[in-house]
């Protein structure tokens, strides 16, 4: 895994443990968050769409790492390479 992803992880899973997870899953269970992790910012929304699409009009050339709220992963991808 690259640095800067490895990086935006775990700066993301912090921030979702330590000050949003208390605050978001009572009322947001199943909804996404985009967080910026450099500012702390956080985006909510029903869809993985729709939260990107607030974070990225206030951070157009950001990354966000995202949650989906009360879920332990977003997704899983398996990657599968032929010659």
């Amino acid at each position: 895994m690259a640095t800067g992803v490895k990086s935006l992880e775990v700066k993301g899973e912090r921030i979702y443990r330590t000050r949003l997870k208390a605050l978001l899953e009572p009322a947001h269970i199943g909804e996404f968050v985009a967080i910026e992790v450099e500012s702390g910012d956080y985006f909510v929304g029903p869809t993985l769409g729709a939260a990107l699409a607030k974070a990225s009009k206030k951070y157009p050339d950001k990354r966000f790492h995202i949650v989906r709220v009360g879920y332990p992963v977003v997704a899983s991808f398996k990657h599968r390479f032929s010659l």
